[in-house]
């Protein structure tokens, strides 16, 4: 019995130090897919976890793109672009708290989210909260400096639809052209039906497509 107490208690350091290898691993893998400038999760990571929550009730998918950023970074440089990033992750991270929403950085300043909706209006209320938090002033080392967002939503029941989520974000994409275009803070699908022609799964005037006429992001 002293024997098999004795290698139990020589035996707990070492599981101690897996224990402790483990979790570090873990950490590492998990920050290792997050965006390092917001703390977001990455593309790759958003589209797991989004994927996962989009069989289990009604959701939205939000498409979010900053309006001049590339006016910001040209105008005030880099570190005032990156605190803007940095400004409207930390923004959507809240709101993402508050609507028990995934949110991740698709990269650039273009944001995507997935949120449980109740109704037409769940949404509407949603996207006005989240318009509302994004279109803050960010101050930086030596200004201040605007924000906006053009914000792209598409409701689905995947209950009693048939739906991927690359699609949901291809129709958020629609939307948020549409905002963009004319120029309101956002836009929101009414159905499920594609507006705009496809080219290599992009919406046409998309960076990367041919054909169809853009709007400068």
């Amino acid at each position: 019995m002293s024997e098999l107490l004795f290698a139990a208690a020589a035996g707990a350091p070492m599981a101690a130090g897996w224990s402790v290898h483990a979790l570090r691993l873990t950490r590492r893998i998990e920050s290792a897919r997050r965006d390092p400038l917001t703390g977001l999760w990455t593309r790759d990571a958003f589209t797991e976890r989004a994927e996962r929550r989009l069989s289990l009730r009604p959701v939205a998918v939000y498409l979010v793109d900053l309006n001049r950023f590339k006016q910001i970074n040209d105008t005030h440089g880099h570190a005032a672009g990156d605190a803007v990033i940095r400004a409207t992750g930390e923004r959507l991270a809240e709101w993402a708290v508050d609507h028990s929403a995934v949110v991740g950085r698709l990269g650039g300043d273009e944001f995507a989210a997935l949120a449980p909706v109740s109704s037409h209006a769940h949404l509407t209320e949603t996207l006005h909260r989240l318009s509302e938090a994004l279109e803050q002033p960010v101050e930086t080392a030596d200004r201040v400096l605007d924000v906006s967002a053009s914000i792209g939503a598409v409701g689905a029941n995947p209950r009693t639809e048939q739906v991927l989520l690359s699609e949901l974000l291809r129709l958020a994409d629609e939307q948020m052209y549409r905002a963009k275009r004319c120029e309101a803070p956002w836009s929101n699908a009414l159905s499920l039906e594609k507006e705009c022609l496809t080219v290599h799964g992009r919406r046409a005037g998309r960076s990367g497509t041919h054909g169809g006429a853009g709007v400068a992001a």
